[in-house]
């Protein structure tokens, strides 16, 4: 942690404390601050000039992809409050020595007001309840929330439930960006009133600030709170937090008129638009930061590529719709990442031929099927696209290895062993990558553009976990925004995609077998990846989520396979399955280390550097677990269970005539 942060919030902290717009508002910011030489996440809580209380974190994130105890400390007295000296530039505007510094309430003239902060709503002991028992009317809660598919409807819930049992307001405000990380913080700040939410922001937006207004009639959570019984029964014995008085009135007297925020349906995108929509704003988020002139993506015209492809579209589309509302920070960094300080854009397309860079690399086996998808799109897209041939690059290598040697690699279908194939299948890849920077450094300057390009990935969350890819191929990249996103989940993108943007390739794109195409194609040999792969992609992510969310190791996955797939696998063959996955995930976990920094969207992304921070080397072989499996196997089989999609079969397996259901014990 850097002590400049400290020192420069500081600095903020004063200018907002100078500054006539916080005038009359009770405003709640967030900074990091040093108190007894310990180091605390708060929120410093002012009015008019002066700090009313300086709130420290109670409960720290320490799960996924947080690791806030690196930092910080949580406070760990429960009501109570000591004295804080603020430091002089502060003490000249505020005209104070010492602030309360603690856990405690705010008491206004109308109302009373408590503090959240981000992880403690998500807390199994939070601690919006004995705030409410205590007669805390207002809760506000300023969190940094990210985006995962499917999962905004938790955090509305926890918001709702937050005054369903107890009535009051919950003002919740979540930060917007990608804020220099892996993780897309997605906003949605809203406001829920006894249960109800009133108001709610955007999920998604260009658009760095959106205010959410909410109008409310505290008599509704008095009235909520007297009809609840037990309420007042809890209340009586609840203890009491302390309560800083401010002489000052949240509400006017002449609001008697004013219409009140009434309940509205939460609004819910599908997945396919949190896919369009969350990575599209990362993106822009990295590249304005990031100051490059665009992005240079290997499209080779199958599923992973051509999402990464449509991303950048959809995110070229945002500008554009930013641009017509005249959001003017958006107008100005388009200005600044094309060059023109005159540009307004006005056209996606047109748009995307500025930043947008997309190359297909053939090789002696590509196929004029992919070869020609990826012309297609990139032209319907609007990039800029080249087609080029990485073969003399390849064959120069392996120049240089035979005559080292002596030795000349063959391919599985021309006689060569595994050995030969695997490494005759990299060095293609590899080539990919190194061309990839390659053009990404020089593109803009051979067309005399400004700035460079920044690599974009297209490695799926699926085939990371399992490290179905080549170390330092095209994987490689800068940053990957489909990295964790799963097969299933492109797919249905790219459908999306079709029907949206009318991207008519899209899909002769989802018809075609996904393919590495870095095998020789043959009349009775052309290579896919789920052949290659020994899974469907369906089992990938099934095997995904066993292995990280649930935790599974490999007896532990077996058993849950048994009991949730009965209809798909008998015992030996789920033990094959279960097998060979983590002899794969294993052999090919250190990939992991190196893995682009990719957009997180699922909880079972195998990312290293943040999110999944298991060992990196294991034993591939397994032998206890493996034996384990083995030895549930036979028990199985000594009592005769068949795979069958009967519902009267015990545990989904239908056991042989001869044998007595009783006699069986569930593993």
């Amino acid at each position: 942690f850097e002590s400049d942060t400290m020192l420069h919030s500081f600095e903020k902290l004063a200018e907002l404390l100078r500054s006539p717009t916080t005038v009359d508002i009770i405003c709640d910011v967030g900074m990091p601050v040093r108190h007894k030489n310990v180091l605390y996440n708060c929120r410093v809580v002012f009015l008019n000039k002066k700090i009313i209380l300086i709130r420290p974190k109670v409960s720290l994130a320490l799960d996924g992809n947080y690791r806030e105890g690196r930092w910080f400390s949580p406070w760990s007295k429960p009501r109570q409050t000591e004295e804080y000296y603020l430091p002089r530039t502060i003490q000249k505007i505020t005209g104070q020595k010492t602030v309360p510094f603690g856990d405690a309430v705010i008491s206004t003239l109308d109302t009373c007001v408590g503090i959240e902060i981000c992880q403690e709503l998500f807390d199994t002991a939070s601690r919006h309840p004995e705030m409410a028992l205590d007669g805390v009317e207002i809760i506000t809660n300023s969190s940094g929330s990210h985006h995962s598919l499917r999962k905004l409807d938790q955090r509305v819930k926890l918001v709702e439930m937050a005054t369903a049992k107890a009535g009051g307001v919950y003002v919740y405000s979540n930060l917007r960006g990608c804020d220099g990380e892996r993780v897309y913080y997605d906003a949605c700040s809203m406001v829920s009133v006894n249960g109800k939410i009133v108001a709610q922001s955007k999920q998604f937006s260009l658009q760095d600030v959106e205010v959410v207004v909410a109008c409310i009639d505290l008599e509704d959570v008095r009235t909520y709170r007297l009809t609840h019984r037990p309420h007042g029964a809890q209340a009586v014995v609840s203890p009491s937090f302390p309560r800083l008085f401010v002489d000052f009135s949240l509400s006017s007297p002449d609001s008697f008129c004013l219409s009140t925020s009434q309940p509205i349906s939460v609004q819910y995108h599908s997945p396919q638009e949190e896919i369009s929509l969350g990575p599209a704003c990362w993106l822009w988020d990295y590249l304005r930061r990031s100051r490059q002139g665009g992005f240079f993506l290997p499209l080779s015209g199958g599923i992973d590529s051509t999402s990464t492809a449509c991303i950048v579209a959809s995110m070229c589309h945002l500008v554009v719709e930013a641009a017509a509302q005249n959001y003017a920070q958006v107008i100005s960094d388009a200005q600044k990442i094309s060059g023109d300080l005159e540009y307004i854009p006005t056209d996606p397309k047109e748009l995307c031929g500025r930043l947008f860079v997309t190359c297909f690399m053939g090789s002696e086996n590509s196929s004029m099927e992919t070869r020609s998808r990826a012309a297609n799109l990139a032209s319907q897209i609007g990039s800029r696209h080249f087609d080029i041939s990485i073969d003399g690059t390849v064959k120069s290598f392996l120049t240089v290895f035979t005559s080292a040697t002596e030795k000349v690699p063959r391919f599985s279908v021309h006689g060569g062993s595994k050995t030969e194939n695997l490494a005759l299948q990299n060095v293609q890849a590899r080539t990919r990558m190194v061309m990839s920077y390659l053009f990404a450094q020089l593109t803009n300057w051979s067309e005399n553009r400004s700035g460079g390009l920044l690599v974009l990935g297209s490695a799926n969350v699926d085939e990371s976990l399992l490290g179905y890819m080549t170390k330092y191929d095209c994987s490689s990249a800068d940053i990957n925004p489909i990295g964790g996103i799963s097969k299933q989940d492109l797919r249905s993108f790219i459908q999306y995609c079709a029907d949206k943007f009318s991207y008519t390739t899209l899909e002769e794109i989802l018809r075609a077998p996904p393919t590495a195409e870095l095998e020789p194609i043959t009349e009775t040999h052309r290579q896919t990846d789920e052949e290659d792969m020994g899974f469907t992609y369906e089992e990938l992510s099934t095997f995904g989520r066993l292995r990280k969310e649930s935790a599974c190791g490999p007896f532990a996955m077996f058993s849950k396979v048994m009991e949730t797939s009965r209809e798909k696998y008998s015992p030996g063959e789920a033990a094959d399955k279960v097998k060979r996955f983590f002899r794969s995930y294993s052999v090919n976990r250190h990939k992991m280390t190196t893995l682009t920094p990719s957009y997180h969207a699922e909880a079972y992304s195998p990312d290293d550097n943040r999110f999944d921070l298991r060992p990196f080397l294991y034993n591939a072989d397994w032998p206890t677990q493996f034996r384990a499996i083995d030895e549930e196997v036979e028990k199985l089989a000594a009592i005769g269970v068949s795979k069958t999609s009967s519902s009267s079969s015990l545990h989904g397996y239908q056991l042989s005539a001869s044998q007595k259901v009783h006699e069986h014990k569930k593993p």
